[in-house]
């Protein structure tokens, strides 16, 4: 996708939001090619990315509340302060991803792979998180109350240092995996 084409979609996606979804379009990105593209501060708000190759994109500050991003390639994505409340990360490959500051209440990262991505400060209040991976980056997250873990990640959970202070707020779910 070119630069003037992406820059049609996103003028009439402001313009959808904007007038209470009356005027303009939808963003529809699905599968799109956006690979290194700069989306800094960029409104997708509820916008269609399904399958988007977004690796290496940076979505600095950008809104992406309720954007369905399921199956999208975030790899190396620079998504540091962007709002992601509400949106559709299931099963989104976010390995290497810069996640600081993030917003990402009420949203549905179910088997998301987060190995290695910078979660500094990220807020995961009230997230669905069952069967996503971590690694020891996990510690650092800012907030996870009342988000859903998978029971085989209590031993990711108790690592973090608020774990205490919120276990009685978290929801644990049987594992979704299939076995072989």
């Amino acid at each position: 996708m070119d630069a003037t084409e992406l820059k049609v979609i996103l003028d009439q996606h402001k313009l959808w939001i904007e007038s209470g979804r009356k005027k303009g379009k939808s963003a529809n990105l699905q599968g799109a090619y956006l690979q290194s593209a700069n989306l800094e501060g960029a409104n997708l708000q509820s916008a269609d990315l399904q399958s988007a190759d977004l690796r290496s994109a940076n979505l600095e500050s950008a809104n992406l509340e309720g954007a369905d991003l399921r199956g999208a390639d975030l790899r190396g994505a620079n998504l540091e302060g962007a709002d992601l409340r509400g949106a559709n990360l299931r099963g989104v490959y976010l390995r290497g991803a810069d996640l600081r500051g993030v917003y990402l209440q009420s949203a549905d990262l179910r088997s998301a792979n987060l190995q290695s991505a910078d979660l500094r400060s990220a807020n995961l209040e009230g997230a669905h998180l069952q069967d996503a991976t971590f690694d020891l980056n996990f510690k650092k997250i800012a907030y996870f109350r009342h988000a859903t873990f998978s029971e085989d990640q209590i031993a990711w959970v108790c690592l973090h240092p608020k774990y205490h202070e919120w276990a009685d707020s978290l929801k644990w779910m049987k594992a979704e995996r299939l076995s072989a």
